[in-house]
């Protein structure tokens, strides 16, 4: 398989006469599943051949390749001098990652452990996830987030719970909320107050301490929702091409934002199960781990077939949407992707938006369906709002109905 590669039959001799080739058709195999094209897998099967000559002249057994020896690798690419790879570049190195990630999952050489990379986590931190997950149902994104909170609560006061005050509590909530902006203090007071609780009901610290934790003043909902007129949000839908692999992608994700108000956290989730053709339905998990069925609109189900059917990579990926650069897979847990998507639309389209992250879209639906006369019950169903209070939030934005709500100042004037 590899041969058909390589037309020379001068470098096909010498590839061949390297310690790689016994392993590069299983290579390409592995380098086809991803989603490379031929031409960087000609690339990396050469960069294979060459990591594997290189690792022979200096007398090294290909099965006792480590990590280390990439790094060293690359030092020797900036002299290399060896015969028939002197045409050196980013492929190269590259390669030869993906080369040693291939022979560690196929156990020709052992698999470096996980904890080799990084810092070891705290294991009351590690027991906090667990325990968040199985009580809470939270996510793996929630859990990252309140990482550096936890982590830093822990070097700072000591990892012994019992010794926790009052006083360095709030110091240290005063502190830090004082770096930031009010969202990401109201994150790190969020953060910290989950934990003492879960401290509380472990029995690891004082009953009552999380009343201790102080809170971010503000009003409740009270901002004005980011949205787009029903008639931007159309021109940022038109301006992906279903006739390319990105805008098929693109539009099919764009239509469930904007037409069922879903989450960039649930366009990661979604699996291909998740779509049930006959019944019209598509099934996502939302916040604490809660399933829910919602009705597929016509435009949005043509919009994922058309996708699936013309521009989804054939890899065994059970997730919906992939992306579309080399290695095929799923996108990252957290939003940055699907906001990512969203931002360059309305870039594409040339619309003046409030914001550019997935949830204007959200927000864009809620108000649309408000402005068709759609009731708050009907709309927090759809966005899978816990409190109807939630949802009135939206209400503030249909001034024309709060003009009619208003009463007159008494001994003024109406405007």
């Amino acid at each position: 398989m590899w041969t058909s590669y390589f037309p020379n039959l001068c470098t096909l001799i010498f590839i061949q006469q390297t310690p790689a080739e016994p392993y590069l058709d299983g290579f390409i195999t592995a380098l086809v599943g991803m989603g490379y094209r031929p031409g960087t897998i000609q690339r990396y099967l050469r960069s294979a051949a060459h990591l594997s000559y290189w690792q022979r002249v200096r007398a090294r057994s290909l099965v006792d390749l480590q990590a280390a020896d990439i790094d060293e690798f690359k030092e020797h690419l900036r002299a290399c001098e060896c015969e028939r790879f002197t045409r050196v570049n980013d492929y190269d190195l590259r390669g030869a990652c993906a080369f040693l990630r291939y022979l560690q999952e196929s156990r020709v050489i052992p698999a470096v452990e996980q904890a080799t990379s990084g810092p070891t986590m705290a294991p009351l931190f590690l027991q906090f996830c667990e325990w968040m997950r199985r009580h809470h149902g939270l996510r793996d994104t929630t859990l990252n987030t309140y990482r550096r909170t936890i982590v830093d609560v822990l070097q700072t006061l000591g990892s012994n719970p019992q010794e926790f005050a009052i006083a360095d509590l709030r110091a240290f909530v005063l502190d830090r909320a004082s770096r930031h902006g009010r969202s990401q203090a109201r994150v790190v007071i969020t953060a910290l107050r989950a934990f003492i609780r879960f401290l509380v009901a472990q029995g690891q610290c004082r009953l009552g301490l999380d009343a201790a934790i102080p809170s971010i003043g503000g009003w409740r909902l009270s901002a004005l929702p980011r949205y787009l007129p029903a008639a931007d949000v159309e021109r940022v839908l038109a301006a992906c091409d279903p006739a390319t692999v990105t805008g098929a992608r693109d539009r099919a994700i764009l239509l469930l934002l904007a037409r069922l108000g879903l989450r960039a956290s649930d366009i990661y989730a979604l699996r291909l199960g998740d779509i049930d053709w006959g019944q019209a339905t598509v099934q996502v998990m939302g916040k604490s781990r809660r399933m829910v069925r919602l009705p597929l609109p016509q435009q949005v189900g043509d919009a994922i077939a058309h996708y699936l059917a013309t521009a989804r990579p054939a890899v065994s990926s059970h997730h919906l949407f992939l992306r579309v650069a080399s290695p095929v897979g799923p996108f990252p847990t957290n939003s940055t992707a699907v906001s990512a998507i969203v931002k360059s639309a309305i870039h594409r389209a040339g619309v003046s938006a409030p914001a550019h992250g997935a949830h204007l879209l959200r927000h864009s639906a809620a108000t649309a369906l408000l402005a068709e006369g759609a009731s708050l019950e009907s709309i927090a169903v759809l966005l899978r709002h816990r409190s109807l209070d939630t949802t009135a939030h939206y209400a503030k934005v249909d001034v024309k109905l709060l003009r009619e709500l208003a009463q007159p100042w008494p001994e003024v004037w109406p405007c």
